[in-house]
């Protein structure tokens, strides 16, 4: 799983976010290391500096720390956390959307989670 740049964002970002997703995903398993921001920095031939920055980014959010000699971490709780967040995030992308649209087509509840429903179908 590479960090895919989206020429919208600004590269430490990016980065952060690849950081997640290979969480999330198991890539990096908790209490499992992660890549240096030398070796960051190398294989993507980015600035240290901006690969630091997308990786502080998750050290202050509790999702990473460091071992001083040792390299950088994945938290306890961090796929829990992610998850957390992600699933918030699209309750607010998605779901209430979803509801306003359906409210103003006159769509009930019932026959909402009905379609929901089928669709997992």
């Amino acid at each position: 799983m590479q960090p895919i740049f989206d020429p919208h964002k600004p590269i430490f970002q990016s980065i952060s976010e690849w950081l997640k997703g290979a969480i999330l995903t198991g890539i990096y398993e908790e209490e499992g290391q992660v890549p240096s921001i030398t070796e960051i920095s190398m294989q993507y031939k980015i600035n240290p500096a901006t690969a630091l920055k997308g990786v502080n980014q998750l050290v202050d959010a509790g999702l990473i720390y460091k071992k001083r000699g040792l390299g950088m971490f994945v938290s306890t709780g961090a796929r829990a956390q992610l998850l957390a967040q992600r699933q918030d995030q699209f309750f607010d992308d998605y779901v209430q959307p979803l509801v306003s649209e359906a409210k103003s087509l006159q769509i009930g509840a019932h026959d909402l989670k009905d379609m929901v429903e089928r669709g997992y179908q």
